[in-house]
């Protein structure tokens, strides 16, 4: 059974699993940045407080408060859930309010379509926003799936700045 949880540093093992099956690839809903070291114990404790501190942190260079949550089932790092508290001009575009990522040895057993849910559930219990914004590639069928079974609804396709389409949905979460 999934569960969303704060990051936290006990589980260090099961994520460095996870970050070597990404094998350097970029994993959306992470917070992890270029210069982050989620390799050792310290630098991943430093990441995790990070994470943490983001939640209330002020806009700066285009990042905005964000709140992070892992997709756990006991133990084990599944993968990542990020909600963005607002959006700039360039996250209105191409970005939106939510990005997750599902480490590759769980994928396709439902962990983003739950964890998308489950953000769409709270969001619409605390009444603070009517609706969210979800980006996604135009080739990736498998985020395709999990936005519209949890309610998105296709606003446009646009070409993103690597020349690659990329497609924007809005979930009223309300009704998700």
């Amino acid at each position: 059974m999934f569960e969303l949880v704060v990051p936290e540093t006990s589980f260090y093992p099961s994520f460095a699993e996870s970050h070597r099956e990404w094998g350097g690839a970029h994993q959306d809903g992470a917070g992890l940045f270029p210069d982050d070291d989620v390799t050792s114990p310290e630098g991943f404790a430093e990441w995790v407080q990070r994470l943490s501190r983001a939640e209330r942190a002020a806009e700066a260079g285009g990042i905005v408060p964000c709140t992070y949550r892992w997709i756990t089932e006991g133990s084990r790092y599944v993968g990542a859930i990020a909600f963005r508290h607002y959006l700039t001009p360039a996250l209105l575009n191409s970005g939106g309010h939510i990005g997750y990522g599902v480490r590759p040895s769980d994928r396709g057993r439902g962990a983003a379509s739950w964890a998308l849910h489950e953000v769409c559930a709270r969001l619409a219990a605390q009444e603070e926003h009517d609706r969210v914004l979800l980006t996604c590639d135009d080739a990736n069928a498998a985020s395709v799936r999990t936005i519209e079974r949890c309610g998105g609804l296709l606003e446009d396709v646009r070409m993103g700045g690597n020349g690659r389409p990329f497609r924007r949905y809005w979930i009223d979460v309300a009704r998700s």
